[in-house]
């Protein structure tokens, strides 16, 4: 029998149409191609499907939410891969609301264990733009960020176990919610950020936090990058652990708004040609007062020249609305060459002000730089000059992308912050990674997934 026959007769209930919804990333700059798409309701089935995916040595992709960018869920080439859906998997199996922390299966949305957490008085941090669609298992299969790094850390700082198929069946019972636990390998923190490819995770336990007593945000233009990253460590003097987060973004964010939309309201004076987004969430106080009082020393120091606090939530929302509207407006232009990468927090103003002077050695290009000041991440987008499109560079892109990630690598950083390596940048990897750790990778790889079956080429090459 063939692997799909061996699908059709031992799990006929968990086979799905092959949608395009399942074949194409967001961006729509690849698409994939699949034997089947098997979604699976319980982690017995996930090791099931391995299993007979590892007799007919089959590839397999872990599919979450779909929202990833570096094609870690997509595969145009080579044998057609089973695409491994998590979206029957997405029960909360458990909630303690004394300890705070929650047990959810891989396919859980992430916006639905944020309600299912603030019903109990709970927060999980992880935010981003993609919370209503993106699924718990691809986000810390990718180790995702989002905005509150800065406060409580990326995916991997937030979950305490996980439970995980390995590739030929194996099943790891790992949800021990024990914040300390020193009994062999710390297998969670391997499969977290492995992007699939030595195990599929079906369930996590997750780490919550108290509910801040108040929320508040701000909006405060600064002059420059270095004076956002002078207003952040006297917002940290002042403030401390209360900020959640501390976004930079560019003049060209709000241009690009300007354009092509969506449309927002900037309410400040005039468009700055850089501004910095303070959200805080207190115990005690009043986050109103505690900006009001960071913009005033602030604007005393020559740091901001301008402001708008947030009076209620709503305004709150509408100041993210701004920073959430960015990607789109650059999907919307279409850019020449985009970047998710980290550099020191101190090293920010330099990488900006040294990359844009060695852009120009290239061509005279647009660049939207926005991202998460509080944790030195930055996607440094670069675009087309107005009248001219995407097409009109495509012959320069790959210097484009060389140019920002051998500054990055100068300067100590990261080619990929918070998107994972994917398939778009497993050349990134072997050019910058560190060859030791490469070595190590490989022999890990070749010790849980030996065939070669779990998500392949993304991360390593094949071979």
């Amino acid at each position: 029998m063939t692997c799909l026959d061996r699908l059709k007769a031992e799990l006929p209930h968990a086979l799905r149409d092959v949608e395009d919804r399942y074949l194409e990333e967001p961006r729509g700059r690849w698409r994939g191609k699949a034997l089947a798409v098997v979604a699976p309701s319980s982690t017995d089935e996930v090791a099931q499907v391995l299993q007979i995916a590892g007799e007919k040595r089959t590839p397999v992709i872990p599919y979450s939410g779909g929202t990833g960018l570096v094609s870690g869920q997509i595969k145009e080439h080579g044998a057609p891969p089973i695409l491994l859906s998590m979206e029957r998997m997405s029960a909360v199996r458990a909630m303690d609301a004394q300890a705070g922390t929650m047990v959810v299966e891989a396919g859980a949305i992430l916006q639905n264990v944020h309600s299912v957490a603030e019903a109990d008085g709970w927060i999980f941090p992880l935010t981003l733009a993609s919370q209503g669609s993106a699924r718990i298992g691809g986000l810390l299969a990718t180790n995702a960020g989002g905005v509150n790094v800065i406060r409580y850390g990326n995916a991997r700082d937030l979950v305490l176990g996980v439970e995980a198929v390995l590739a030929d069946g194996t099943v790891i019972n790992g949800l021990s919610p024990l914040r300390k636990n020193n009994m062999g390998y710390d297998l969670r923190h391997l499969l977290i950020g492995s992007e699939g490819t030595l195990g599929v995770i079906t369930a996590a336990t997750l780490r919550l936090f108290p509910m801040p007593s108040t929320t508040g945000a701000a909006l405060m233009a600064v002059p420059s990058a270095q004076a956002a990253l002078e207003l952040l460590r006297m917002a940290q003097s002042q403030i401390g652990e209360g900020i959640s987060a501390f976004e930079l973004i560019g003049r060209a964010g709000f241009d690009f708004l300007a354009e092509v939309g969506p449309e927002v309201r900037v309410p400040l004076s005039e468009v700055p040609d850089w501004c910095c987004l303070i959200d805080l969430g207190l115990a005690q106080g009043a986050p109103e007062e505690a900006l009001e009082a960071l913009f005033a020393e602030a604007f005393e120091a020559g740091l901001v020249t301008d402001g708008a606090i947030a009076q209620s939530e709503q305004q709150r929302l509408d100041f993210w609305n701004i920073r959430e509207s960015i990607p789109e407006a650059n999907r919307r232009i279409g850019s020449v060459s985009s970047h998710d990468i980290a550099v020191p927090v101190a090293q920010v103003p330099a990488f900006i002000a040294e990359a844009s002077g060695r852009l120009q050695k290239i061509n005279t290009f647009r660049i939207n730089c926005f991202g998460h000041l509080g944790d030195g991440n930055l996607h440094y987008n670069v675009f087309p000059q107005q009248g001219k499109t995407r097409a009109d560079h495509q012959g320069e892109a790959a210097a484009v992308k060389a140019c920002v990630h051998d500054l990055v690598h100068e300067m100590g950083g990261s080619v990929s912050a918070e998107h994972g390596i994917g398939r778009l940048k497993v050349g990134d990897l072997e050019r910058y990674g560190d060859p030791g750790k490469l070595t190590a990778m490989r022999a890990i790889k070749q010790a849980l997934d030996p065939l070669n079956i779990l998500n392949p080429g993304a991360v390593l090459r094949s071979e």
